[in-house]
């Protein structure tokens, strides 16, 4: 799961195992495989990495990532849902 950002700038958490393909054009609109498209603030290369980032961490297996920060979903609120809310 990879957090991106729609136009209108609200996050989503995407399963990218449903990626299916991206284009930009010039925003970028990645199709997944259940037909629904999403057009989002991020480059396809920012989402390639990402996934990529993800992949390893999944393959790292938990002991190695137990107390590193996660690169895949970098500006989105952390595991416990905790985002940079202004103190609340």
């Amino acid at each position: 799961m990879i957090y991106v950002t729609r136009l209108n700038h609200t996050p989503v958490v995407l399963n990218c195992d449903l990626i299916e393909h991206m284009e930009t054009t010039p925003d970028t609109v990645i199709s997944l495989t259940t037909g629904q498209k999403l057009m989002v603030l991020e480059s396809a290369e920012e989402i390639i990495d990402r996934v990529v980032q993800f992949r390893r961490l999944i393959l790292q297996g938990p002991a190695q990532r137990r107390n590193e920060p996660d690169p895949a979903v970098e500006g989105a609120p952390d595991q416990l849902g905790n985002g940079n809310h202004g103190g609340r």
